[in-house]
């Protein structure tokens, strides 16, 4: 009796089988995308352009985050949580008090002669800060600013900022300018 060959297996459509596989797996599946802060940066200077005056030390409002992620906000540790009231406090400066920023009396429509803080806070981190202690930094110092021209809106014109129309927000942001100051990260503090 004869041995019966094995049947073979067909293995010319397993390849299309499997790319049909990898384009669906391609088109299904969702791609994680990184967010970033959205900053519109000032254009560079041109090389013929003087110096800018000097900063009035009263006017800077120093933010550090060393690489424990502590805060260091002028030269005292604060916790996140009362870094907003305190930038909002540095930068409205209600009472003018000598140890916030300045104001200068400004023409703003909508507005007047209007006070405006000269306030510019600057922010720095250290090389091994925390990416998410970092964010939650830039959040609260957005968020007093945020709050500050919410704060202003309703005052002034009866409703929120987002409610305003170009031209009013236009002047609540001439009020209150977001000027923030970022550093290159270098090492502020060690780790133990």
């Amino acid at each position: 009796m004869a041995k019966r060959a094995a049947p073979e297996i067909n293995a010319g459509s397993m390849a299309d089988i499997a790319f049909l596989l990898l384009i669906f797996f391609l088109i299904t599946t969702t791609m994680g995308t990184d967010a970033g802060l959205a900053r519109m940066l000032p254009p560079p200077l041109p090389p013929e352009t003087e110096a800018p005056p000097p900063v009035n030390e009263r006017n800077v409002f120093v933010v550090l985050l060393n690489s424990n992620n502590q805060l260091l906000v002028e030269n005292q540790y604060m916790d996140i949580k009362e870094l907003k009231r305190a930038t909002k406090e540095f930068i409205e400066n209600p009472f003018n008090k000598e140890n916030l920023s300045e104001k200068k009396d400004q023409q703003i429509d909508f507005f007047g002669l209007y006070p405006v803080s000269k306030g510019i806070i600057s922010l720095q981190n250290d090389r091994n800060t925390q990416y998410q202690a970092y964010l939650s930094v830039q959040n609260e110092l957005q968020a007093a600013y945020n709050e500050l021209r919410d704060e202003l809106s309703k005052r002034k014109f009866g409703k929120g900022y987002a409610d305003l129309d170009e031209e009013q927000q236009k002047a609540v942001r001439e009020v209150y300018p977001q000027r923030i100051s970022e550093a290159e990260p270098k090492n502020v503090g060690t780790k133990n």
